[in-house]
C-alpha cells in the first residue's frame, strides 16, 4: 500500500521514529484489534489505537451510556446518555481517523458468539469489568493462539497483563487466578468504586502495549504483571510464571 500525503502528514510524528517508520505504519494499518468493552478502559484504548492508525478496530459492548459513566469513560458526553456505547463510540472514532475501519458489536460476549466475533482479529484488548468475561476472553485467546492485553482497575489500583499465546511459555490469567472468584463483582467499580483518572492511565498503557506487540518493538510485558498505585504514583512489575498444573498446559 502507498500512503497519501494527508496520511503521511497525519502519522508524521510516529513515521520519523526509527522503530516505526513507513514499514511499521503499514503493519499498524494492516492489523486488526478487538476491544472488549467501551467503558473506562475501552475509551482511551480505542481513541489511541484509532488515532495511531490501527487499520481495523472492533468494539464489543452491549451496554448503554449512563450518567455515572461520564467521570471516566472519556469518549462519551452528556448527550450520549441512553445511547449504545459501542455504536456511539465508533461514530466518534470515525471522526478521529476516517482511515480506520471500525465495527460495533452491540451484544454480550458469550461462549456461543465469541468465535464469530473475534475470529478475524489478530489481537484482543480486554477492558471488561468482570471476571466472567475476562476468563472467557483468556480461554478463547489461549485456544486460538491470539495475543491478549488485559487490564483491570479498582479503587486506586490498576493491573495490566500481556499474554502472548503464540509462545508456549506464556502464562495465562488462570496461572494467576486459578478459579473464578465466588464474588464476581469483586473487581467491579460499580461496587468497589474507582478513581476516574485511573481508567485513562491503565487504558492508555494497554493501547501502548498493543502497539508494541503489533510492531514487535520494546520489551514485552508477557510473563509479568504491571501494577500501578495511583495514590503513591508508583509502578511495579511482578513475575507471572506459567503454573505446571494450570489449564493452559493442556492446550499445547
Amino acid at each position: 500500500m502507498k500512503f497519501t500525503k494527508k496520511q503521511i502528514d497525519r502519522y508524521s510524528r510516529q513515521l520519523i521514529l526509527k522503530k516505526i517508520g513507513i514499514i511499521g505504519q503499514k503493519k499498524l494499518f494492516k492489523s486488526k484489534v478487538l476491544i472488549i468493552g467501551a467503558g473506562g478502559l475501552g475509551s482511551p484504548i480505542a481513541i489511541y489505537l484509532v488515532a495511531l492508525g490501527v487499520g481495523t478496530i472492533g468494539i464489543v459492548d452491549k451496554d448503554k451510556v449512563e450518567i455515572s459513566n461520564l467521570g471516566r469513560q472519556i469518549i462519551f458526553n452528556t448527550k450520549d446518555i441512553k445511547k449504545s456505547k459501542s455504536f456511539t463510540a465508533i461514530k466518534k472514532l470515525k471522526k478521529i481517523n476516517p482511515d480506520v475501519k471500525v465495527f460495533s458489536f452491540q451484544k454480550k460476549l458469550t461462549k456461543k458468539n465469541i468465535n464469530q466475533i473475534a475470529k478475524n482479529f489478530d489481537l484482543l484488548v480486554d477492558g471488561s469489568d468482570n471476571f466472567r468475561t475476562r476468563f472467557l476472553v483468556n480461554d478463547y485467546c489461549l485456544k486460538n493462539k491470539k495475543i491478549l492485553i488485559s487490564g483491570a482497575i479498582s479503587k486506586f489500583d490498576g493491573h495490566i497483563y500481556t499474554f502472548n499465546f503464540n509462545k508456549k511459555t506464556s502464562p495465562c490469567l488462570r496461572c494467576f487466578i486459578p478459579k473464578m472468584p465466588n464474588n464476581l463483582d469483586i473487581d467491579n467499580c460499580e461496587y468497589e468504586g474507582v478513581l476516574g483518572t485511573l481508567a485513562g492511565i491503565i487504558g492508555t498503557i494497554q493501547a501502548n502495549e498493543a502497539i508494541k506487540e503489533i510492531l514487535k518493538i520494546g520489551d514485552s510485558l508477557c510473563g509479568q504483571i504491571l501494577i500501578f498505585d495511583a495514590l503513591k504514583l508508583s509502578f511495579r512489575k511482578v513475575k507471572l510464571k506459567k503454573r505446571s498444573d494450570c489449564y493452559c498446559n493442556e492446550i499445547y
